[in-house]
């Protein structure tokens, strides 16, 4: 029976958002159960994309990803892919009723990272855009289950919290993206000159995604906002580590949260949202 197929290639998506990231793992443990496999489906999608365009050193990056473009909507289309994380992908699309037009901005981003951009604010803007922006409109249709009228409320917040994520990213990975893999996403900036007021004005920018973010956050429904609201906790602790990074070492070294310290997040984040801080 297909629904066996199913199951297994959702334990895939499970199985790969468990690898890749424990703090998106933490998140997803704290949303109602019902919406679990929808959003390890979409977080297996979009981590097998951007696997492609960074991990992928020697291989045909280019082909592998019009190939993985190609199969993702002929999976949408046939409702059916033998690529399981694929498979998982597009039963959420049919069942969220996810705009197309969503995946096909992030697949432009991704291939945007296949080649070396000098990146001007316009450029910046749509990869913000198209790599986190419309992961969080994604999720977003899974959160509000079918109600557009709260969907288009809660839209430029979910924009917001995906923008000031990968925005943290950037800074967190400062040191591989511009060391190993040649990138640079902030525009205008030298990165042989990077300086303490240039990273400063980054932050002022992200601490504003966030506080615009959390405005969303409390009036996502209860069946979702714990789980975002710890992912939010996580990704703002690391900011602030950041922020506390002075601009020499960003260059130098990967800025973590040990995963004990997730775990102090976790139980902290959730007592807050018990006590109805929310």
């Amino acid at each position: 029976m297909k629904s066996l197929f199913d199951d297994v290639s959702v334990q895939c998506s499970k199985l790969t958002t468990r690898a890749y990231s424990t703090s998106f793992s933490l998140g997803i443990y704290f949303l109602n159960s019902k919406l679990h496999n929808p959003i390890y489906s979409i977080y297996g999608f979009v981590r097998f994309a951007d696997e492609i365009v960074d991990s992928f050193e020697g291989y045909k990056k280019k082909q592998l990803l019009e190939k993985f473009k190609i199969e993702t909507y002929e999976a949408i289309e046939n409702r059916i892919s033998l690529n399981p994380i694929l498979n998982s992908f597009q039963h959420v699309v049919h069942q969220y009723n996810i705009d197309l037009d969503l995946i096909d901005t992030f697949l432009k981003s991704m291939e945007m990272d296949l080649e070396k951009i000098d990146y001007t604010s316009e450029k910046y803007e749509q990869y913000i855009l198209g790599s986190a922006e419309v992961v969080g409109l994604m999720c977003l249709s899974v959160f509000t289950e079918g109600n557009q009228e709260s969907y288009e409320s809660l839209k430029p917040y979910a924009m917001k919290l995906g923008a000031a994520f990968q925005k943290v990213n950037f800074l967190r990975d400062m040191k591989d993206d511009y060391r190993v893999l040649g990138r640079t996403y902030f525009p205008d900036i030298d990165m042989t000159n990077f300086s303490a007021h240039e990273k400063h004005k980054i932050e002022v920018e992200i601490a504003d995604d966030f506080r615009e973010a959390l405005i969303g956050i409390k009036k996502l429904p209860s069946s979702s906002k714990g789980g975002v609201y710890l992912a939010y906790v996580y990704y703002n602790s690391l900011f602030k580590k950041i922020k506390n990074t002075p601009v020499q070492n960003i260059l130098t070294q990967r800025i973590r949260i040990s995963n004990g310290a997730k775990f102090g997040l976790m139980l902290n984040s959730m007592l807050q949202y018990k006590m109805n801080l929310l």
